[in-house]
């Protein structure tokens, strides 16, 4: 008969605890390096872009062309709030709103590339691929759906735009908020960012912007294969319990949390960039992700929201209004699709089948990316501009 020992009893839960301690730590700072990495790629293409993204809302002649605007700028610059945040102060430098409102709706859709990208960090591995890719892709068609839907009816009728100047009229005036002071994530990661780009400009003064994205996507991709493989090990009983309790419980629950995260982190980019792992992993079904990421789509507004209390003069009532059209075009747009049956389930189809055929042939996922968010916007302001 062996004998165990009081002390070797008790160590060996004592030491699993600590290791598991360890691992819970592990994953804390791979989210902060997946963090980072998001923001790396944005300061990146900022840089490569400089001098040119404002510029380019110049092509914003028509709805049309601003909806093609807002997704290009969006997916160069890498963050919705930043675009959005420029279109105010364009509106607050006499931009039409019936012309930014479709630049916002374009915005949407740019912004849902970064999780897209995130997804890629899987492709090594079909199953979680195929699950992390819907996962990401559910946002893109989730918004596509929406401007297919608002943009005719908006140009017809303009409700956005209405019901916004009606809630701006009573609310400018006060004092002004800014938004830096609520954001507490890029104090976080802008060292480390600084780090980052002074290794690229000792590498290549001219190819620093280009190095840092590359940096990026290299982080992304570290940060997404460890970050699985860990939740896979720590994501099971109480913690899977605590987790599903806040997302897993309903679409409600999921939805006020998707918004709640992104307030706090204000990047609606980060926030299902986050998820994509999780989603990739197993622990999250793609019908728990999808309210979520509507959560994040409403989350984000809260930028442009404060941006534009921060404005004042004639055009403080604009700003504020084309704020408030952000604000109530993803509110509506969860609202009228998630809330019809056969809408709601359209996003999730879409996704799905995507995921599939990218799963068997990667290609199809780059082609995608570059063709969705870049090449067929682009080609259509360079034959918008030759028809002109």
């Amino acid at each position: 008969m062996t004998n165990i020992s009081p002390s070797g009893a008790a160590g060996r839960p004592a030491d699993n605890m600590l290791f598991r301690l360890f691992q819970w730590l592990l994953v804390l700072l791979l989210i902060y390096l997946l963090i980072t990495a998001v923001g790396m790629i944005g300061s990146g293409f900022k840089g490569a872009s400089k001098g040119h993204a404002t510029e380019l809302f110049a092509f914003a002649t028509n709805p049309f062309m601003g909806l093609i605007v807002g997704v290009i700028a969006t997916a160069m610059i890498q963050s919705s709030s930043t675009v959005t945040s420029i279109i105010v102060g364009l509106v607050a430098g006499g931009l039409p709103v019936e012309m930014a409102v479709p630049m916002v709706m374009g915005a949407n859709i740019g912004t849902t590339i970064t999780n897209t990208i995130v997804s890629l960090g899987h492709i090594n591995r079909k199953k979680e691929f195929r699950r992390a890719f819907a996962a990401a892709t559910v946002h893109d068609f989730f918004n596509l759906l929406a401007v297919a839907i608002f943009l005719p009816i908006e140009i017809l009728f303009h409700p956005l735009q209405k019901a916004a100047g009606f809630l701006a009229t009573p609310l400018v005036g006060g004092e002004n908020m800014s938004v830096k002071g609520l954001d507490f994530i890029k104090p976080l990661t802008k060292p480390v960012i600084a780090e980052f780009k002074t290794l690229a400009h000792m590498i290549s003064e001219q190819g620093a912007s280009v190095i840092l994205i590359i940096f990026g996507i290299f982080l992304i991709f570290m940060s997404i294969i460890f970050v699985g493989r860990l939740l896979k090990k720590l994501m099971v009983g109480r913690a899977k319990r605590i987790m599903h309790g806040s997302i897993g419980r309903g679409p409600v629950s999921g939805i006020l949390s998707g918004a709640i995260v992104t307030i706090l982190v204000q990047s609606s980019s980060t926030t299902t960039s986050l998820m994509v792992p999780l989603a990739g992993s197993g622990v999250f079904r793609l019908k728990q992700i999808y309210p979520f990421t509507l959560g994040a789509n409403i989350g984000t507004t809260i930028t442009a929201l404060l941006a534009a209390t921060a404005i004042s003069g004639d055009h403080a009532i604009l700003a504020l209004q084309i704020a408030l059209v952000h604000f109530l075009y993803n509110c509506s747009a969860v609202l009228l699709i998630f809330g019809i049956k056969k809408l709601r389930r359209l996003p999730l189809r879409g996704a799905i089948w995507l995921s599939r055929l990218a799963a068997e042939k990667k290609i199809y996922a780059l082609v995608y990316i570059v063709g969705v968010f870049f090449v067929l916007p682009g080609l259509m302001v360079f034959i918008y501009q030759l028809v002109e």
